[in-house]
């Protein structure tokens, strides 16, 4: 892991949100005294007391770290960062609200709001300077990370395009060892190849190496326990990727499985406490949706009988997470023999890829036409929800004959539960066919987290009352 995001620096964070949280608080009650605002109170009732401190300490440590808020891999970028601290910091005064107002409700309002907008005010103010700081010492090159790649080889090369993309966040890749002398006096992906790997503690040593990266085709790997033993006299941390690096695997785990240190190649791509708050935000929201527009849904079902011959809900196989194949319902927004036409709107894109929707689909029925610009006959899938075959928010499930169709890569799209909304959703529906643009998909299952489901859910609001992209 890089020097800035050490396990150090996370416990230095999460103090520093604790010790920052408890002047917020009292800093507040200082304001609720001294600011004209509201009735005029004594110091006694603007004071707070010392179990309300105690309080806050607890709230605020739980959902912080319940938000992962102090895991690198989420705080690398600071449009990440600091969303997620608005709203761990908003959910956590909710939470104090909650208890307050079982408890303690002598607290004054206007002494909470203080509270709530000097803490948020603190928590975003000195990350920024934080993030100022290092970015001061990386333009004199300072505290960077230097790191070394063993392989010069496709592989090697792909390693060092990644690493590229983070160099912002303080990596600095010196160059290349290659498996033979050949290669030597080569500039790859515009780094030097600085020796063989039989040189690899002497390159360690001249320059200055931290993080070694071991990126080796299979055939190679006959040198690597050898390797690996002689960099284990150097002061250096030793990471390597696996030859199936290109593969089919978002997010491998490496565990223990029965006493045998092992790589998990299928594991889910969230882990067990995030599905576990996933799952709950699903059942929680879908049901009180259900009970909200059930009289829409019974309009909807009358229109469509109305309007044309047929069921009223229609129903395919989709494929859901880990490749689990299950019914997806929808409104029937098509006429009942649809199905056997479907050979007379096929297009081909550009590439030669079936595109399966298209614009002016004559298939199409009236009342579908408007269930589908305003995406109403989606609204079935939120029983998918209720079962458990999909989420509100992933990748949306594919047709298995398109699946069919898929290169290995992309099949990373099933490492999450499907969604009745997703990324690919809300940056162009429609407009984008879904299995064309697979890497909108990989792209959340790479960034996932709840309040990212959060903003794909607050925009796909705006899209369907727009109508944008739906056809």
């Amino acid at each position: 892991m890089f020097k800035r995001f050490n396990t150090s620096y996370m416990v230095f964070l999460f103090t520093m949100d604790l010790v920052l949280t408890e002047c917020a608080l009292y800093v507040a009650s200082v304001l609720r005294f001294r600011l004209p605002y509201g009735d005029r109170v004594p110091w006694e009732m603007a004071h707070v007391p010392l179990e309300v401190y105690g309080l806050v300490v607890l709230i605020w440590a739980v959902i912080f770290m319940v938000l992962s808020l102090y895991d690198p891999n989420r705080v690398f970028r600071a449009v990440d960062e600091f969303p997620l601290v608005i709203l761990a910091t908003t959910l956590a005064a909710f939470s104090l609200a909650g208890f307050l107002y079982l408890t303690y409700r002598d607290v004054p309002r206007y002494l909470f709001v203080y509270f709530f907008l000097t803490d948020l005010a603190l928590l975003t103010s000195y990350r920024a300077v934080l993030r100022a700081f290092f970015r001061l010492r990386r333009s004199h090159h300072q505290g960077m990370t230097r790191v070394l790649i063993i392989g010069a080889d496709s592989l090697g090369r792909e390693v060092a395009q990644a690493l590229e993309g983070y160099r912002y966040m303080g990596l600095e890749t010196v160059g290349f060892l290659a498996e033979d002398s050949h290669k030597q006096e080569v500039t790859l992906e515009g780094l030097p190849v600085l020796g063989t790997l039989d040189q690899a503690c002497e390159v360690v040593e001249d320059y200055n190496v931290e993080e070694v990266v071991i990126a080796l085709k299979h055939h190679e790997r006959s040198r690597l326990a050898n390797l690996i033993a002689e960099l284990q006299k150097c002061p250096v941390r030793v990471k390597v990727v696996p030859d199936f690096f290109d593969l089919a695997f978002p997010r491998a785990h490496v565990g223990i499985f029965a006493g045998i240190p092992m790589i998990g190649l299928r594991e889910p791509a969230i882990d067990g406490f995030q599905l576990f708050v996933k799952r709950l935000f699903d059942l929680v929201a879908t049901t009180a949706l259900l009970l909200l527009i059930w009289p829409l849904l019974l309009l909807i079902a009358v229109l469509i009988k109305l309007d044309s011959p047929g069921p009223v809900i229609f129903k395919q196989q989709r494929m859901g997470e880990n490749g689990k194949i299950f019914w997806m319902y929808k409104f029937r927004s098509m006429i009942a023999v649809a199905e056997e036409h479907w050979a007379e709107v096929t297009r081909l894109s550009e590439d030669g890829e079936i595109v399966h929707k298209v614009r002016d689909d004559p298939r199409v029925t009236r009342v579908g036409r408007w269930l589908r610009r305003t995406s109403l006959d989606e609204l079935p899938q939120l029983f998918n929800v209720l079962k458990g075959d999909m989420s509100l928010v992933g990748p949306r499930p594919e047709m298995p004959w398109l699946v069919e169709r898929y290169e290995t890569w992309q099949r990373k799209r099933f490492a999450v539960p499907q969604g009745m909304t997703s990324w690919w959703a809300i940056s162009g529906r429609s407009d984008k066919p879904l299995h064309l643009h697979i890497e909108d998909d990989l792209y959340y299952i790479q960034n996932y987290s709840l309040w990212l489901d959060l903003q794909i859910l607050w925009k796909t609001i705006g899209l369907v009352l727009k109508g944008r992209g739906a056809f």
